[in-house]
């Protein structure tokens, strides 16, 4: 597709306008052009995106890459009186709200309940990527992609975005003044207005993430522990553990023994919104829970399975996609507090046990899906 930008405006001959003409030798600043020619016709692709500077015709081109769709805005249409995942696709499914807000990096439970005004900046980018996720749209021009975010989020949100817009049918023209995405995006095609050079194929390769894990007593815990969606106490004789990428602690885990079944109960799992969406999260799970099979975890003899426990629908269906994973339990509609607590009582009085001053746990609404790692499913 031939694309050619002529933007003109008034020559303007002020006594400032003609100064700095006399100064910097320039005859006028009315006209501007560019030319592109772009693979737009050829359906194999799914992302495109055109980079350079500002100033360089990059809005001006994706205005006319397809005229009847025009450029997305992110930050428009959004209601003020409802939380995102309620403005999101109002008329789908539950499940392709929450999974399209998960695979774009935007996995922070509370922010999902907060109208978008609310959020900060990198939420609402990503919240603008998972409402075009959920939309399924089939054409899509964003402007301004990544650049009103911190590198970092900007970096993981255009790689998550990437991931999620590539399993649908759909194509997509990014406009950025940013060259540090176009790895992590793994486009198609790229064309730079700096330079007017168009290039094709797979010449972008996302960064490999050195995930280091490493086991901690606990002292990182209230770093992560804003961003657990649940606020409970410490685990009882859990060991902690982190995991790290070039030095910057980016998740956390802790497992505690559960011996009574024959093996070991991991929780207080957090990835740093920063991080939401590169990848790191199920495979740090996946190595801590690997580890309480090993000499690193002193009950290791005793244990034959790791069992999780989450609310969240992501990372639910990240699980069940995992072939070391079997879910075992599913409670929809929460625990009952007061029949825990009569198990309680009933318990302290068998065993001649000090009266506990438990009034029971649950009592929720949260569904929770229970998965279990084995040692067999490991070593396979």
């Amino acid at each position: 597709m031939q694309i050619a930008v002529h933007n003109r405006c008034s020559d303007f001959n002020s006594y400032r306008a003609a100064r700095v003409k006399s100064l910097f030798n320039c005859e006028s600043g009315a006209n501007f052009g560019i030319a592109a020619d772009l693979p737009i016709e050829d359906g194999a692709w799914k992302i495109g995106v055109v980079v350079g500077p500002s100033g360089s015709g990059k809005t001006s081109i994706g205005r006319q890459i397809w005229p009847d769709v025009g450029i997305y805005d992110g930050d428009a249409g959004w209601p003020a009186d409802k939380p995102i995942v309620d403005a999101i696709a109002p008329d789908g499914g539950f499940d392709e709200v929450t999974g399209a807000l998960a695979a774009v990096g935007l996995g922070s439970v509370p922010a999902w309940l907060r109208p978008f005004p609310a959020l900060s900046n990198g939420e609402r980018f990503r919240a603008g990527l998972a409402r075009l996720i959920a939309e399924g749209r089939g054409r899509v021009v964003i402007d301004e992609f990544t650049s009103v975010v911190d590198r970092q989020i900007a970096k993981v949100g255009a790689g998550a975005f990437s991931k999620a817009w590539k399993r649908g049918g759909g194509q997509a023209v990014l406009l950025s003044c940013h060259y540090d995405i176009l790895d992590w995006v793994e486009p198609d095609w790229v064309f730079d207005t700096r330079t007017g050079e168009l290039q094709r194929g797979s010449l972008w390769r996302r960064p490999k993430l050195e995930l280091e894990v490493f086991q901690t007593d606990g002292s990182f815990w209230p770093m992560f522990e804003p961003h657990h969606y649940l606020k409970l106490p410490r685990m009882v004789a859990a060991r902690y553990y982190v995991g790290f990428v070039d030095g910057e602690a980016v998740c956390h885990l802790a497992a505690s023994p559960r011996l009574e079944v024959g093996g070991m109960r991991a929780c207080r799992m957090v990835v740093m919104p920063e991080w939401q969406g590169a990848g790191v999260g199920l495979r740090f799970l996946n190595e801590v829970c690997r580890l309480q099979f090993t000499e690193a975890n002193k009950y290791h003899d005793r244990t034959r399975a790791v069992y999780f426990h989450t609310s969240h629908p992501g990372l639910c269906a990240a699980l069940r996609r995992d072939s070391r994973w079997a879910q075992i339990s599913q409670q929809m509609g929460g625990g009952h507090k007061g029949k825990s607590a009569s198990t309680i009582r009933a318990a302290t009085a068998a065993n001649g046990w000090q009266a506990s001053a438990s009034s029971g746990y649950g009592g929720h609404q949260r569904a929770v899906s229970g998965f279990r790692m084995s040692r067999q499913a490991v070593a396979a």
